[in-house]
């Protein structure tokens, strides 16, 4: 069966797969699980897995919800990297239940067509939203063997390319010494003074960078009466950069020698420390873009390709990007959309979003058969 033959095989076949489809992605819309609690949408994933003869391995790299599901003993591995988290307070306003639907749909028509030529893996990926999976199943290797990685986002626009910011939260916690506000004697120290020092002095910092960047945060602790000094006060920043070297190497050491000269200039102590791990720029891999956006033609759809540094958010997929060729297109389902708000959570849960997720699958699906015969 020649490449087009399998292409249209792979059509065929998530066309019939489509109740099945969007009943995983309504059943994780109406469920909405945090991330690191995923339990029944990892169980409805691995279960499909197992009711199509993929062997299925559970609790990855510390996540009891993280899953390896494959199917296939040789040939090029391809991964479809599902996401099924949600927000609090919000649901699915990500469309993590459509990514797991579209992933879970492209990788069991890809198993079929390309039987004995290829590996077809389905990765169960946790906790996007927060500490992202994906990193730590990056640092354990679960990527290294793979001929590639795909995922699709849901959104407003069929984009395709664009990177993501590189990411790595801080917590800083400025310390001094308690005192009653109206002593005469003893005026303590004051730690919330101090913070906000040093947040005045970050608008000014980030400025003196040359690379693009956002540091951007908010005060969680400043005391606890207005009538007592502060002892302590503590923020957290989100900072984050389109290089994850330059934010390693550059920013982050300049706040926290900003933050310790705060602290010389107080006389209180400072701690910072990572809340979060570094969500690595996303590296999307030109190649495999192309063959995707071919895909995407194919199928009567047009796509915006971005510029390499048009950056939008950040993904624990930019960590797996640095470990094997990677795609992560958006499709769209609405339009205006933005991501993390209730309108969007409405729009995951629609029977445009529902067709739409089929697009998405049959994408990569498609893209995974060129993946039999062209190398990266």
């Amino acid at each position: 069966m020649d490449t087009h033959a399998k292409k249209r095989q792979v059509i065929a076949i998530i066309d019939a797969m489509r109740p099945e489809l969007e009943a995983i992605s309504l059943f994780l819309h109406q469920n909405p699980e945090l991330g690191g609690q995923e339990h029944q949408a990892a169980q409805r994933l691995m279960e499909a897995a197992r009711q199509r003869n993929f062997t299925v391995q559970q609790a990855i790299s510390g996540y009891e919800t993280a899953f390896i599901a494959k199917k296939g003993h040789s040939g090029p591995k391809i991964a479809f990297l599902a996401e099924y988290d949600a927000l609090p307070g919000l649901g699915h306003a990500c469309g993590h239940n459509l990514i797991a639907a579209m992933s879970w749909g492209a990788a069991a028509a890809f198993a079929e067509v390309a039987g004995n030529q290829a590996v077809s893996c389905l990765i169960g990926c946790p906790a996007e939203e927060t500490s992202g999976a994906k990193v730590s199943m990056a640092n354990d290797g679960v990527f290294d063997e793979l001929t590639a990685a795909l995922i699709v986002h849901p959104g407003d626009a069929n984009n395709l390319g664009g990177t993501s910011y590189a990411s790595h939260p801080l917590q800083v916690t400025f310390r001094g010494r308690s005192a009653h506000v109206a002593s005469k004697t003893d005026k303590g120290s004051n730690a919330l003074d101090a913070l906000v020092m040093f947040y005045q002095g970050l608008q000014q910092l980030r400025h003196t960078f040359t690379q693009e960047n956002i540091i951007a945060g908010m005060i969680t602790k400043g005391g606890v009466a207005p009538n007592i000094v502060p002892a302590e006060a503590e923020a957290k920043f989100t900072v984050r950069a389109l290089s994850s070297y330059y934010l390693e190497t550059t920013i982050l050491p300049a706040v926290q020698r900003l933050a310790q000269g705060v602290a010389l200039a107080t006389g209180t102590a400072v701690e910072t420390c990572h809340y979060e791990p570094l969500f690595k720029e996303l590296l999307n891999h030109p190649k495999l873009l192309q063959l995707y956006q071919n895909n995407m033609m194919l199928l009567g759809e047009p796509v915006t390709r971005l510029k390499s540094q048009d950056a939008d958010g950040s993904t624990d997929v930019g960590n797996v990007s640095h470990a094997v060729p990677t795609i992560h297109p958006d499709i769209v389902i609405g339009s205006p959309l933005t991501a993390h708000t209730p309108e969007f959570a409405l729009a995951a849960g629609s029977p445009y979003a529902q067709e739409r997720l089929l697009v998405g699958a049959k994408a990569m699906a498609m893209t995974a058969v060129d993946l039999l015969t062209t190398s990266l």
